[in-house]
């Protein structure tokens, strides 16, 4: 049994670290070249984990970097144990996860379980072997492209057919994706067995979670939409069980772009992933943004069924796809499209390929609104490299390759990201005039403590004080205002009350609270407490864009005033090895928590 010891690594011990989690989404190649080729490695990226850290993530979350083409960035695997050369080796990578882990960093890399590239391997052998040969049951094949009809084409701008003719092997073979990514045939025992290899090797280094990309289309059958079967469901259990009899503390994250019925079922009974993206969430925030309405947020909330108690969403803004629109209707769609991307080169299948400051006009107010309720919701949010500093994009780059640039460090060239020559760079640097590199850059935000980065950095500090956003319980609350949102979320003896403007014009909203009598709500950002609550509508007046994230402490309002007998009494701090860890990791989390108790009870 393969266990990581939490005190060696600075991690705890708790098999639902990840509901409290905030995880940071990046690419190896995109973050930072330490031999100036042009391509970030993971030598770059050990360099660059004291800014994380810094930040205040507390998982990482590495899009793929296996041996591959890069035809598809990644997803096109061509060695499931192995690094690509341009990225390091794997000594390198066991260095990057032992300093993540040091910083109390957790690790969570792609397993691509759904397709190989045409390139792998496996799929060379398969197109020489004769049909009912081992290897060539590793892939899906036929002799006609007319089976699985109902299945759809998800690339619909690159693909005519889910089916593509091998002129080796004189047969079409499956692939939902792009041709150069042919499906494994998970009805093959000797494919589940090897990728099941594939989860021990990659979990016995230490990584901490795996997310199975493309999870849904792992088996066809006939008659059906070749998604979301019961076979897949079937493998996914065998997949947890081989993990939590092996590999405590890990965990499994489904790549599942289904509405929120057939996303929920990836949780089994707490038997299959523990985590599971909600895809239809995400655009309905921009929706609800752009209407001024919180219909859109609190109907697909009502539409996603509870889930087990040791499960978890996760949340997100933008990633490294396009911003999908597959879960919403094609009225909905068309109304996107216009609001968002007006330049047709802006749209990619069903999707816009914008990152998040250029989504919604690079307004600072929205931009926080929008982290906000990213934030608050229930589930784990999930940031996208560069969206702490508001990086902008570059549609004509083609594919989702605009939103895929690299970080932007300082003011130097190649935006701090590289030493090389800018035409060996992977892709170019972002040089549109709003966006461009010199101003928006991490260097010049950490120099100002009123930029976006030491915002975002508040934000995650406040989410992290309380268990209440990762694990609590929504309860949305009524109003005749339809541009303000307005829930609680509790948890255990702790309630915190959250509301958002969601118009770019001054809101006022009456709120019935009498559920919490007597309390003071205490708003979070400025420690700043409000009247206190009775039985007639609390009233509150918003500026435009703005939230408020208010905790209702668990005393009446008789209890709130001057300090108590214990005021002066010094609060201990246990730190774990060295003193000047008090200001990193956990340490840090746990000064947070103490200090502000603290301070408010002193009579200065």
């Amino acid at each position: 049994m393969a266990r990581m010891p939490p005190d060696v690594f600075g991690l705890t011990d708790d098999p639902l670290w990840f509901k409290d989690a905030i995880i940071y989404e990046l690419h190896v190649r995109t973050f930072y070249d330490s031999d100036g080729d042009g391509v970030g490695d993971f030598l770059g990226l050990t360099q660059r984990l004291d800014y994380l850290q810094d930040l205040g993530v507390t998982a990482l979350w590495l899009l793929p970097f296996c041996p591959s083409p890069l035809k598809d960035d990644g997803y096109d695997t061509s060695d499931y144990t192995g690094i690509h050369a341009t990225y390091g080796t794997l000594r390198n990578f066991k260095a990057f996860l032992r300093e993540a882990h040091r910083r109390g960093l957790r690790v969570i890399i792609e397993l691509v379980l759904n397709h190989t590239s045409d390139q792998h391997p496996w799929f060379r052998r398969a197109r020489q072997a004769k049909p009912g040969n081992h290897w060539r049951k590793f892939y899906v094949w036929s002799d006609t492209p007319e089976k699985y009809r109902e299945a759809r084409i998800i690339f619909k701008d690159f693909e005519p057919s889910n089916w593509t003719w091998d002129p080796v092997a004189q047969a079409h073979y499956w692939h939902r994706f792009y041709a150069h990514q042919p499906d494994l045939n998970y009805d093959h025992p000797e494919v589940r067995r090897t990728m099941l290899r594939v989860v021990d090797f990659w979990l016995e280094l230490g990584v901490d979670g795996l997310r199975l990309d493309a999870v849904p289309y792992l088996y066809e059958r006939e008659g059906t939409s070749c998604e979301n079967l019961p076979e897949t469901h079937a493998f996914l259990k065998e997949l947890r069980g081989h993990v939590d009899e092996r590999f405590p503390n890990r965990m499994l994250l489904a790549e599942a772009n289904q509405w929120p019925e057939d996303a929920s079922a990836y949780f089994g009974a707490a038997d299959e992933c523990h985590m599971a993206f909600h895809f239809p969430l995400m655009p309905r925030l921009f929706m609800a943004i752009q209407r001024e309405d919180r219909f859109p947020i609190i109907d697909i909330a009502q539409q996603t069924p509870s889930i087990p108690e040791t499960c978890q969403w996760a949340l997100f803004l933008r990633n490294h796809d396009e911003l999908t629109l597959e879960m919403v209707t094609d009225e909905d769609r068309d109304y996107m499209y216009r609001l968002f991307a007006i330049d047709p080169q802006a749209r990619v299948n069903l999707g816009i390929r914008r990152r998040l400051a250029p989504l919604l006009g690079n307004d600072r107010r929205t931009i926080e609104l929008m982290n906000s309720l990213l934030f608050s919701l229930p589930g784990t949010p999930v940031l996208y490299y560069g969206d702490e500093i508001g990086m902008g994009d570059n549609f004509y780059l083609g594919d989702r390759n605009g939103v895929r640039t690299p970080m932007q460090w300082s003011a130097d060239r190649n935006a701090g990201f590289s030493r090389a020559n800018p035409q060996r760079l992977y892709l170019p640097v972002i040089i549109d005039p709003e966006y461009r590199y010199e101003a928006v850059n991490v260097e010049a935000q950490q120099n100002n403590r009123y930029s976006l980065l030491w915002w975002m950095k508040r934000l995650i500090s406040f989410r992290k004080r309380s268990k209440v956003f990762g694990r609590g319980s929504l309860e949305f609350l009524s109003s005749e205002n339809r541009k303000v949102l307005a829930f609680v979320r509790r948890y255990q003896d702790e309630a915190v009350f959250v509301v958002a403007n969601l118009s770019r014009f001054a809101q006022s909203v009456d709120l019935d609270l009498s559920a919490f009598k007597g309390i003071v709500p205490l708003e979070l950002f400025g420690q700043t407490r409000f009247p206190p609550v009775s039985n007639a509508p609390y009233s509150l007046t918003l500026g435009p864009h703005i939230f408020y994230w208010f905790a209702f402490p668990p005393q009446s309002v008789e209890a709130v005033p001057g300090p108590t007998a214990t005021a002066g009494a010094l609060p201990a701090l246990t730190v774990r090895s060295a003193r000047e860890n008090a200001l990193r990791g956990r340490d840090k989390a746990e000064l947070e928590t103490i200090l502000p108790r603290y301070l408010t009870g002193q009579r200065w």
